[in-house]
């Protein structure tokens, strides 16, 4: 193995909380019920699906595009105003000193996440240069369980998919991993699917493997 290709959210940073407040206002604006239970149905997901599992409980006149990309817009809004609050405390030490190991090793690293603020966050918490690739929302057009993400992150490499790790904490995540013919590592609640090729408990459980 060569490289490990890392999703962001739940496995980087947590920013969960920052996306359902986000979420969680636009909808009440809308008046459309949501809650948490809701929200983790859209781990993983694109911003465009996201919005259509939230207005599964609309029951208002017909959304037009411009409508639908106007209340994206808006969540994304909320979302960065958020985010904005991020520092580098907000990544733990384990975090940093094992991508630093795995550099150390020869491993090349790079981002898999369909979030479109992925490298806004990246630069919020110091850590844009961590990575020697970053694939995100604005090169991909499929979301997680396509593989499209993961397969941009190896092809940025300069690496084969059967040569990486990708690690993730979302059940999608891990099926767009096997669906990329990449090993899967489980961390969070990935780490109890079965289809993960390897589960660890810590995110410096990878210096185990490698």
């Amino acid at each position: 193995m060569k490289a490990f290709i890392f999703d962001l959210d739940g496995v980087i940073v947590f920013t969960d909380k920052f996306h359902y407040q986000a979420w969680k206002k636009m909808a009440d604006e809308m008046g459309i019920y949501f809650d948490e239970t809701i929200n983790n149905r859209l781990r993983g997901v694109s911003r465009a699906e996201s919005l259509e599992i939230i207005l599964e409980r609309y029951e208002g006149p017909a959304l037009s595009q411009e409508k639908k990309a106007e209340l994206m817009e808006s969540k994304n809004h909320t979302y960065r105003e958020l985010l904005a609050s991020m520092t580098p405390a907000d990544v733990a030490d384990e975090v940093r000193e094992t991508l630093a190991e795995l550099h150390k090793r020869g491993y090349k690293l790079a981002l898999g996440s369909s979030s479109k603020n992925a490298k806004f966050i990246l630069e919020k918490v110091d850590l844009l240069d961590a990575f020697d690739a970053i694939s995100d929302g604005t090169n991909i057009t499929k979301s997680k369980p396509d593989p499209e993400v993961f397969l941009k992150a190896a092809e940025f490499l300069g690496e084969k998919p059967e040569d990486c790790f990708v690690v993730e904490d979302a059940y999608a995540g891990i099926d767009a991993a096997k669906n990329a013919g990449m090993q899967a590592v489980g961390i969070g609640d990935a780490a109890g699917y079965e289809k993960a090729d390897k589960r660890i408990q810590s995110f410096r459980d990878l210096l185990n493997y490698v």
